[in-house]
């Protein structure tokens, strides 16, 4: 990856799966198109979850057979899965180039949004590769609460770093590190970045935060001169984990880390006008 190269991953399926109402599949596949548009390299489209669990992602095969991936060529789809049946459901798919999983290294919170414990999760992430060798996809295991815990589970910048070996020995080689409730400080968030990217170079590490309308200057700068040439947003933020502790932490917004790249100098492969229809259109899908 270029060293003043920023790849940006647009998480709308972040930004819908907790929204108050249901967003009808017309409107879902408007804004994603909108999104397919302005050029994003990966787009966090939708979920292979149980419906009851996330109502909101319930159409999410509905909302990829009405989109021609053939006409966006240059932008991967990613799916999220928590389970082998979801992954073998969104593995049959030749659209979706990636599959993503939430491996926390926070016990409680794998139990909350997975209903397993660290040791089967692990377990699961060793199944979910051998799926996605098959399928010809990429697997991105996003390590939550990678930056620390509200839990009082245990949590040190070695423990990071022994999870992301454990990971990597056992073929992974997307890692996006997640600071799942917005808590952690920008000195940490930068600590535990360098030291992943310093570490395994040899892998693409990623970074999925949640910020606050006022620090999202300081984070997204911390993580950039660790070395984070991947990083998650979400346009205007919506969206969020709901066991945040301030419902003001939402997502980092997509525009602002398009200041940033601006004031930088730093390239990416947005289309800005594209991105202002888009952004226009997330007004009306979240309204």
């Amino acid at each position: 990856m270029k060293p003043n190269y920023l790849k940006i991953v647009e998480c709308p399926r972040d930004a819908m799966q907790g929204f108050h109402r249901i967003i009808s599949t017309d409107q879902k596949v408007r804004y994603l198109r909108a999104l397919l548009n302005a050029g994003f390299p990966v787009l966090d489209f939708g979920s292979f979850v149980s419906p009851k669990a996330v109502p909101q992602m319930a159409d999410t095969t509905a909302v990829l057979a009405a989109i021609d991936k053939s006409e966006f060529p240059n932008t991967e789809l990613l799916a999220i899965v928590a389970s082998k049946r979801g992954a073998l459901e969104a593995s049959t798919f030749d659209e979706i180039n990636s599959l993503g999983y939430p491996f926390s290294i926070s016990e409680t919170f794998q139990l909350r949004n997975t209903h397993k414990n660290i040791k089967s999760s692990f377990e699961l992430v060793q199944q979910l590769l051998d799926i996605t060798e098959k399928s010809r996809q990429e697997l991105v295991v996003y390590l939550s609460m990678g930056f620390g815990n509200p839990y009082k589970d245990d949590w040190s910048l070695s423990m990071v770093e022994d999870w992301t070996g454990k990971l990597i020995e056992s073929g992974v080689k997307v890692i996006s590190l997640s600071d799942t409730v917005g808590t952690a400080s920008v000195e940490r968030l930068g600590l535990v970045t360098q030291s992943i990217i310093n570490l395994y170079s040899e892998i693409e590490v990623g970074v999925h935060m949640h910020t606050s309308t006022t620090d999202w200057y300081a984070k997204v700068d911390g993580v950039w001169k660790a070395g984070c040439r991947r990083l998650d947003g979400a346009i205007q933020g919506f969206g969020g984990c709901p066991f945040a502790e301030d419902e003001l932490v939402g997502n980092l917004p997509t525009e602002k880390i398009l200041t940033y790249c601006a004031e930088h100098s730093i390239t990416h492969n947005i289309n800005l006008p594209a991105f202002e229809s888009a952004y226009n259109e997330a007004l009306k899908t979240f309204a």
